[in-house]
C-alpha cells in the first residue's frame, strides 16, 4: 500500500467528514445560500495568497530540478492565473477587487495558513506535501463528487464545480500525490508518524474552513 493510500485509509472518518460538511451538501443541492459562497470566497482568496508561497517552498526544497520547475510553474499559474480568475469570478458574486484586497483573514484561515507555512518551513519537500495536499485532493474529489448535481448546473456555483473537477486540475493532484509516494518511501515509522499527524492536521484544518464559511465565523467584537 502507498503512503497516499494509508493516510486516506488511517484517516477516513475526518476525511470524509469534509465531504460530508453541510457546506459541500447544501453546494451540491444547489441550496447554499450565497451569502455563505461569498464569505468563503472572499476568505479563500487570503488564503491562496499564502498557499502559493507552499508552492514557492517546495521549488526551494526540491532536490530534482524537472520537480523544482514544476513548483515554480504552479507558484506562477497561481499567482498570476488562478488569482486574476478568483478576482473575476468574485465579480460574479458583486466582490469587488478592493473588497478582497482590503479584507482580514478570520482566525481559522490566519491560523490555518499560518500552521502550513509553519510546518512547510520547519522540514523537508516531504512536510511541505503533506500540508498542502489535504486541501488540494479533497477540493479535486469534493469537485468530481459535485459533477450532475444540482449545484454543476447552478448559475453562481457552477464554475467552481468545474474548476476543480476539470482534467488539468486532477492531473495537477494526481502529480503531488504520486510524488508525495515518492518522498515518503523509505521513511521510518517516526517519519511516517510525523507526516500522516500533519496531513491529519492540515485536514482537521478543512473542516475548519468550511464550517467558518458556513456560520460566517469571524473576529469577536471586543468592547
Amino acid at each position: 500500500m502507498q503512503f497516499s493510500d494509508q493516510l486516506i485509509t488511517e484517516l477516513k472518518p475526518v476525511w470524509q467528514a469534509n465531504h460530508n460538511h453541510p457546506f459541500v451538501k447544501e453546494l451540491a443541492a444547489g441550496t447554499l445560500p450565497v451569502s455563505k459562497f461569498k464569505f468563503y470566497m472572499v476568505q479563500d482568496y487570503l488564503y491562496l495568497i499564502d498557499y502559493a508561497k507552499l508552492f514557492a517552498l517546495g521549488a526551494a526544497k526540491a532536490n530534482d530540478l524537472a520537480v523544482e520547475a514544476k513548483f515554480a510553474e504552479l507558484l506562477s499559474e497561481t499567482l498570476n492565473t488562478e488569482m486574476a480568475l478568483h478576482r473575476q469570478y468574485a465579480q460574479q458574486f458583486d466582490i469587488s477587487e478592493a473588497e478582497l484586497t482590503n479584507a482580514e483573514p478570520t482566525p481559522t484561515t490566519l491560523s490555518y495558513t499560518n500552521y502550513m507555512l509553519s510546518v512547510a518551513q520547519s522540514g523537508g519537500l516531504d512536510k511541505v506535501l503533506v500540508a498542502l495536499l489535504p486541501c488540494m485532493w479533497s477540493y479535486n474529489q469534493i469537485g468530481k463528487q459535485l459533477v450532475g448535481t444540482p449545484g454543476a448546473n447552478h448559475p453562481l456555483y457552477a464554475n467552481w464545480v468545474e474548476m476543480y473537477s476539470d482534467d488539468d486540475y486532477t492531473a495537477l493532484t494526481d502529480w503531488t500525490i504520486g510524488l508525495l509516494n515518492q518522498v515518503a518511501a523509505g521513511k521510518n515509522e517516526f517519519e511516517i508518524k510525523e507526516l500522516t499527524n500533519i496531513f491529519l492536521n492540515t485536514t482537521r484544518y478543512e473542516y475548519l474552513f468550511w464550517t467558518m464559511a458556513y456560520d460566517h465565523q469571524t473576529w469577536p467584537t471586543i468592547k
